[in-house]
């Protein structure tokens, strides 16, 4: 698995903690930023990550600014995306077992970085349960390509 991982100036402690922990995983990773501490425009760093899972240069993503919710709205802009905002264990395993999630968010000043590392591991390391879910998943598939919406 390779994650493409970023966030903005609010997000940077924890996207250092997610980093650590794929080291520990050895997930492949590549850091999109960023590295300043001045404000800078999330929807800079969700998009490129978001066009890197979409496209299957990465196999996943995760996004991380002060509450997550402007890097999950400009991520699910990007066609094929699932992006999850996520801030417990629980939402974590389903979004992975039931939605298919291919991006996580989440926003630092909602947890902090212990949480976040156990939420971004349960969500990396769990699969998709596919059955009555890959109907569900499907049909957005299906709404994006503007098929038949069945």
């Amino acid at each position: 698995m390779k994650v493409a991982i970023a966030s903005d100036h609010g997000g940077i402690t924890i996207r250092k903690e997610i980093i650590s922990l794929m080291e520990e995983l050895e997930i492949e990773y590549e850091d999109l930023g960023c590295e300043c501490s001045t404000s800078v425009d999330y929807p800079d760093y969700a998009i490129p990550v978001a066009e890197k899972v979409a496209s299957g240069e990465v196999d996943r993503g995760i996004l991380i600014c002060g509450t997550g919710i402007g890097m999950s709205i400009s991520a699910n802009k990007v066609m094929g995306i699932r992006c999850a905002l996520v801030h417990d264990a629980f939402s974590a395993k389903a979004t992975r077992e039931h939605n298919d999630s291919n991006i996580l968010a989440m926003g630092e000043r909602v947890i902090g970085p212990g949480i976040a590392r156990e939420i971004a591991k349960i969500w990396l390391t769990t699969p998709f349960e596919g059955g009555r879910h890959e109907n569900r998943v499907n049909k957005i598939r299906l709404y994006e390509e503007k098929d038949l919406y069945v």
